[in-house]
């Protein structure tokens, strides 16, 4: 069976592109072949040197309006990109080389708190100050727009009546990490 490339696209700390790195490590038909930062300083990346995965910096011109990335990609043999908190919108011109092989992570239940500037805290907050009884995590394909591609996977957590954003962000975190590798390798497999 022929090796299936991963590529991480990571904008920060790299906990999530951490897990999945573990994750597949010994594995014999799944390798994390490439780490994509847009941030010179993300911790991502040194996260990839020390596991000794190859790392590329890219800047929004190239990203946006050319096919270097694209083209950085097929050189590794790259199958599949997988977003770990990577925060800029995928051209088109991405989603097209990569029909349906682009999967995201996103900390909430989709189709709910999405969009645009919904990362991080600002979910949490989000979804606490809607006095919401879960919130979790939503694992899906990327398309044009910012988390409306097609749903792969929820996986959910109840919303405590105390519940900060810190403590709602824990519990999402543990979701993350234990879900988003076992999906990635059941679409890949």
């Amino acid at each position: 069976m022929k090796m299936k490339n991963i590529a991480i696209f990571a904008s920060g700390e790299g906990t999530n592109a951490q897990q999945l790195i573990d994750y597949f490590k010994d594995n014999k038909t799944i390798k994390v072949a490439l780490v994509v930062s847009n941030k010179s300083i993300a911790n991502v990346l040194n996260r990839a040197k020390v596991s000794g995965i190859p790392s590329l910096i890219i800047n929004k011109k190239d990203f946006y309006d050319n096919n270097n990335i694209i083209e950085k990609l097929l050189d590794y043999n790259i199958d599949i990109i997988i977003l770990a908190g990577f925060l800029w919108m995928i051209p088109e011109s991405l989603i097209k080389a990569f029909p349906d092989k682009i999967i995201n992570i996103h900390p909430a239940l989709l189709p709910k708190f999405g969009g645009k500037g919904m990362y991080g805290m600002n979910v949490h907050k989000a979804v606490i100050e809607s006095k919401e009884s879960e919130s979790g995590i939503s694992i899906h394909y990327v398309n044009e727009k910012y988390d409306e591609g097609k749903i792969i996977a929820h996986y959910k957590c109840t919303v405590s009546e105390n519940e900060t954003p810190e403590s709602l962000a824990k519990k999402i975190h543990l979701l993350e990490h234990e879900n988003y590798p076992k999906v990635i390798e059941q679409l890949i497999s």
